[in-house]
């Protein structure tokens, strides 16, 4: 069974060239233009093997995203990413305290993203 990936990113260029990566890679992708948009869609029921989200995004940034997906019923151990152009280790260190699993600064390879997928996801 395919494992399915939550994108959360405000440029749809963006979600599209994660989204092509991943389903190359035999992933089952979903997407969300901000945090609020993905929250709502955990909330109704999507229920991700990892979640890859961008850190500023309009309406809910990924750092209040990952607050209030981890006290989500349910993913206080699905694997969350940042994906941004965010580089500054206090923001890193944040986004830790928060609950992300690890942080990725765009731009990211296919390759190199495909492995960190592999590495967070049990089984992928």
């Amino acid at each position: 069974m395919s494992k399915t990936i939550l994108i959360v990113d405000d440029s749809a260029t963006m979600i599209m060239s994660i989204k092509t990566t991943l389903e190359m890679g035999g992933y089952k992708v979903e997407s969300a233009g901000d945090g609020l948009q993905a929250l709502n869609k955990l909330k109704t029921g999507l229920k991700p093997d990892l979640i890859i989200t961008d850190v500023n995004m309009p309406n809910m940034g990924g750092m209040e995203f990952i607050q209030n997906a981890r006290a989500l019923p349910g993913l206080r151990f699905t694997p969350i990413l940042t994906l941004t152009t965010e580089s500054h280790a206090s923001k890193r260190e944040e986004a830790k305290k928060l609950g992300a699993t690890g942080w990725l600064v765009k731009p990211v390879s296919g390759n190199d993203l495909l492995k960190v997928v592999k590495q967070v996801v049990p089984g992928a």
